[in-house]
């Protein structure tokens, strides 16, 4: 059955594989300001030693997101210390979900010791500009002469079951390229997950 689901996820996923709207690789994205889970406002412009930033849209109900919820604290505990680190934003609207409140969100964080800013995006402005489609969805960001620049789009590995013998760490290999002064050899992959959950009307 867990297969069946992964599978069915997979297949529509291809629809964020090339995305069409909000941000694409090159774009220079625009700064937000974002409640973390703590209360506090967060932004890009907080982390001023960054070289860039790990974006993951993700969740807290999605069992994709679930599974990849350690995986995500691996990459800050490994690339915030490189100059990457991971900011989270869950898209998905509570009046939709109401799984995904703020709240539920405070209280997975707490469960979880999230080692990483968990952001609220209430109004969906946020994940509407980087045009965010799945949970989880990434966008690997580089500071550049140009401002903070899209570098990679899609999902983290291609192992969302755990298992896959030929992974491929997506994330991980394009921050490794770009702390190597280089470009990533894969720019945008498929986000494989759960839709996000849209206010109504």
């Amino acid at each position: 059955m867990k297969n069946l689901f992964l599978t069915g996820l997979l297949l529509i996923s291809t629809l964020a594989f090339g995305q069409t709207t909000g941000y694409q690789v090159g774009d220079v994205v625009k700064d937000f300001a974002l409640k973390n889970i703590d209360s506090k406002t967060v932004s890009l412009a907080d982390y001023k030693d960054a070289k860039g930033y790990i974006v993951v849209f993700t969740c807290n109900t999605c069992p994709v997101a679930k599974g990849y919820q350690d995986r995500v604290a691996a990459l800050n505990a490994a690339f915030a210390i490189k100059g990457y680190p991971v900011v989270a934003i869950n898209p998905n609207d509570a009046g939709a979900a109401p799984d995904e409140s703020y709240e539920k969100m405070q209280v997975l964080a707490k469960e979880k010791s999230f080692n990483y800013p968990y952001l609220f995006d209430p109004n969906q402005v946020v994940t509407k500009q980087f045009g965010a489609l799945k949970t989880p969805h990434v966008f690997v960001l580089s500071k550049t002469a140009n401002g903070t620049t899209v570098e990679y789009i899609g999902a983290i590995d291609n192992d969302p079951e755990g298992g896959n013998a030929t992974k491929v760490n997506y994330v991980e290999n394009a921050i490794d390229a770009l702390n190597s002064g280089k470009k990533p050899a894969v720019t945008a992959t498929k986000a494989v997950g759960c839709s996000i959950k849209w206010q109504r009307g």
